[in-house]
């Protein structure tokens, strides 16, 4: 196992500021968004050349761009939104080769226009399902063509939000370029932060044999509530 951290973590005026962050925390990997380098998290192009001094930036400093972020909502009630995270998902995989990176995170949505941090009560329709699975479906056809992988990430505002939902998701699209973000924070809903070492235990059960990334951090309140520093919850 290797440790890692968001690049977004620091933030600084310049991708050379980020990475020499990093660096200087004696850290040799990095979960990358590309808003570190000056574009948007998910753009429409990504040049050649970008993708290169992104690269040599992190060569330079002995980091490993372990996973990019490839997050959008995948059930946003306006169509036309999924398409274009979808258009832009498969912009983002088409440039992981030469970006030294063959991971991108997902969440997999909520029902809230606004935030995709948000839980919405809809997010538990089978309408809503229905929708994530065609979403994710492209997903995992556009990780095939670009031999990535797809890591999506169980949680409690998203419609997958918890390790039977993901397992149900893993069987059903049955890729393997679908694979999971595990942040056990994130998987409890209100009322189950006391019965921790249960639900950890079911999450592991369900879903060890396919995590390819795990984030750590720390809980104080379940359910949505702000979580806290690894060693501070």
């Amino acid at each position: 196992m290797q440790i890692g951290i968001f690049s977004k973590t620091f933030p600084r005026p310049t991708l050379a500021g980020v990475l020499d962050a990093v660096a200087a925390h004696g850290l040799q990997h990095v979960q990358f968004n590309l808003d570190c380098a000056g574009l948007e998290p998910m753009p429409d192009v990504i040049d050649e050349s970008t993708c290169d001094v992104i690269r040599q930036a992190l060569a330079a400093r002995g980091i490993e761009m372990t996973a990019i972020s490839g997050t959008f909502n995948m059930i946003h009630p306006d169509l036309y939104q999924r398409q274009i995270g979808l258009q832009r998902l498969r912009v983002l995989a088409a440039a992981c080769k030469r970006l030294g990176t063959h991971v991108i995170t997902l969440c997999t949505g909520t029902r809230d226009p606004v935030s995709m941090w948000r839980r919405h009560p809809d997010n538990d329709s089978a309408e809503a399902w229905q929708e994530m699975l065609a979403s994710m479906h492209v997903a995992a056809e556009i990780a095939a063509e670009f031999n990535v992988t797809m890591g999506f990430e169980p949680e409690v505002s998203n419609v997958v939000d918890s390790a039977r939902k993901g397992r149900r998701l893993l069987d059903t699209i049955q890729s393997p370029h679908l694979k999971v973000v595990m942040d056990g924070a994130n998987v409890f809903h209100a009322g189950e932060l006391s019965n921790m070492h249960a639900v950890l235990d079911e999450t592991f059960d369900l879903l060890g044999n396919d995590i390819v990334l795990a984030h750590a951090k720390d809980i104080s309140q379940d359910g949505e509530a702000g979580h806290d520093a690894a060693g501070t919850g």
